[in-house]
């Protein structure tokens, strides 16, 4: 979700302290996938995938795009390119270099939503960002690449709101001659996080799933949900943490919520 540094709302894939573990290969990924298959569990609505290192596994992931997508013609791939941002104002991959022509020749083609950072699409489309009217001829780009729907997850570009605000875009064509248009202006938090572009993805795979034909609206609860659960984060590690909630529906009630805690988002119907 965009970039991994203090005072803004949220980071990207800035690693943690240790780790242990394996990393998957692509033949072990294969070998998993055949197994599901084996056992008639490789049938779909949903596909999401993340940070990955490797050419050969991030091909692999398209075929099996694309054999899912045969299975299952409704099946959605929501895809978060995940390879760099940028560091005070200044763009670098953390990822080997030879995976941008995979995720733009390959992935992005087949992939039915995409959650780049301002710098990931700058590196799709070739194109700088400077403007909110560059932002949207990048995400007009993007969409012909193949993806239906677009959201750039943060920028650096200034806020109607202040330099207190995180500046998020999304677009989507709704079937008809206009396309939803949208900006998000997020208040920045002073904090650090780790993960938090996978829990937007993985929010905004539900939210569109639940309203499909509304960006606005499934943009709206993604980052709503993501607030809440970033300031309870902060007040958590100050011991400020009221303990377990009980399970509640998010609606609108969170979305006031949200709203007081800085959250503005503005839909432009544009033809």
């Amino acid at each position: 979700m965009g970039v991994c540094h203090p005072y803004l709302l949220w980071g990207r894939k800035r690693s943690y302290a240790h780790w242990k573990g394996q990393v998957l290969n692509s033949q072990e990924f294969h070998e998993l996938y055949e197994g599901l298959k084996i056992s008639s569990v490789n049938k779909y609505d949903y596909l999401l995938t993340g940070y990955t290192r490797d050419k050969s596994f991030l091909a692999m992931v398209v075929d099996i795009v694309r054999e899912l997508k045969q299975q299952n013609p409704r099946l959605v791939y929501v895809c978060d390119p995940v390879m760099g941002d940028k560091w005070n104002g200044e763009g670098s991959m953390y990822v080997p270099q030879d995976l941008l022509p995979v995720y733009r020749e390959k992935v992005v083609p087949v992939a039915d939503i995409i959650t780049p950072n301002q710098f990931e699409a700058e590196l799709l489309s070739g194109r700088k960002i400077h403007s909110e009217e560059e932002a949207l001829e990048v995400m007009d780009m993007l969409h012909c690449m193949g993806p239906d729907t677009v959201v750039i997850t943060s920028s650096d570009l200034p806020s109607p709101q202040g330099s207190d605000y995180l500046i998020a875009l999304g677009r989507k064509p709704d079937g008809s001659t206009v396309t939803q248009r949208i900006r998000m202006e997020m208040r920045k938090v002073d904090a650090v996080f780790v993960g938090t572009g996978d829990l937007f993805a993985a929010m905004l795979l539900a939210w569109t799933h639940k309203h499909p034909d509304n960006l606005k609206v499934a943009c709206e609860k993604t980052v709503s949900a993501m607030q809440h659960v970033l300031q309870r984060t902060i007040r958590c590690a100050k011991g400020t943490c009221p303990g377990p909630l009980p399970f509640l529906p998010v609606g609108a009630p969170c979305l006031e919520e949200g709203r007081r805690e800085g959250l503005y988002i503005l839909e432009f119907g544009v033809p």
